[in-house]
């Protein structure tokens, strides 16, 4: 294979709340809202764009996103539905091409410099993709094309919603030139912070930093940023790769110390892994749970079962058992929490009676 490579990144619009919108028309162009309640200071999986226009984004506390919307719709998950959807869309992918690599539930990574329809132009497969969930599904989807991964995951957040971004490879370093740096792939805020204090803010700031100033503030990674800058990212879509676990996580806003705001967000995370456990017919002999108290600590506690957890009502109720055994949620400030699935076992597989608990740091 020679030349660059055509990926194309698919990103469902607002996918969990425009699902219940097309399922309750009586809710379409209104604030819909999915996750815990306001009342139970729960937390917003995901909210329409209607509710967006308010301020209110994924992770928010409910009870702010209802003070800040109070005419919004609150709806609880229904991740075994959303997971239905997803084996839908991910058909419609396959009759495109074999390598696809889903990132969750609602987005997707395409190879398709070789491709089923023998179509020449990613653009055209992007926008037939978007046509075809439109048709089957009754959902919109947002596209981005580039000749890496970096390039579509970015472009395909340009137009949202309902919208297509096309870069081609001649356009990569003026497209990416003026972004934010916190675009780029691996770069978070504590790395933002640190760019900052060197007065790099955007993309084209860190193309012209000098290597060895990366490198001593950055270490190794400062030679991969540097790279990612003019769109030079290697990393390849993934579709045969074995999954070794099946995991979600969220990050609070503002630090959590009620354990039933806590709960509310676990109760979501394990749904979303248990859903996708559903989709692929495993079980899991393995539940972790992992904790960022306020202080940036990070920690994880593992429990393994002889009876595999099969569906996100099990994979809460252990992962709940930890968060009240294992852990000091009780008495510190909590930023992160998520939930994973691992030991994976088929339905054919013998099932061992064996118990074993794990800690680490």
């Amino acid at each position: 294979m020679t030349g660059p490579r055509k990926i194309i990144h698919v990103d469902m619009d607002a996918f969990y709340a425009s699902v219940e919108q097309r399922d309750r028309p009586e809710l379409r162009n209104r604030p819909v809202i999915v996750g815990g309640r306001p009342d139970a200071r729960g937390v917003v999986a995901a909210c329409s764009y209607e509710a967006r226009v308010f301020g209110i984004r994924s992770a928010m506390p409910s009870s702010q996103a209802y003070r800040l919307c109070k005419e919004a719709v609150f709806l609880r998950p229904r991740m075994a539905h959303y997971a239905e959807i997803s084996r839908e869309i991910r058909a419609i992918f396959a009759t495109v091409s074999d390598r696809v690599e889903p990132l969750s539930l609602d987005e997707a990574y395409l190879d398709v410099t070789e491709n089923k329809l023998g179509e020449p132009l990613a653009g055209k497969l992007a926008q037939k993709l978007r046509h075809e969930i439109r048709r089957i599904t009754g959902l919109t989807a947002s596209a981005g094309v580039g000749p890496c991964k970096l390039v579509a995951k970015i472009a395909s957040d340009v137009n949202k919603p309902n919208g297509l971004c096309v870069v081609p490879p001649e356009a990569v370093a003026d497209f990416l030139a003026p972004l934010p740096v916190g675009r780029l792939w691996g770069v978070g805020p504590k790395t933002v912070q640190r760019l900052e204090e060197l007065g790099i803010r955007s993309v084209l700031d860190v193309r012209n930093a000098a290597p060895e100033l990366l490198e001593r503030r950055l270490g190794r990674y400062g030679e991969l940023l540097q790279q990612l800058a003019w769109g030079n990212d290697a990393r390849h879509v993934e579709s045969h790769r074995e999954r070794k676990s099946r995991g979600s996580e969220t990050t609070f806003p503002a630090d959590v110390t009620d354990l039933t705001e806590l709960c509310e967000a676990l109760h979501g995370l394990s749904e979303e892994v248990g859903a996708e456990l559903k989709g692929t017919e495993l079980g899991a002999r393995t539940c972790t749970l992992k904790l960022r108290y306020g202080d940036f600590q990070t920690i994880t506690r593992s429990r393994s079962f002889g009876e595999p957890l099969r569906d996100g009502g099990a994979l809460y109720r252990a992962a709940r058992e930890l968060l009240f055994t294992a852990t000091e949620a009780d008495t510190r400030p909590v930023r992160l929490i998520g939930v994973a699935a691992s030991a994976f076992v088929s339905p054919d597989d013998p099932v061992q009676l064996s118990l074993d608990f794990r800690e680490e740091c």
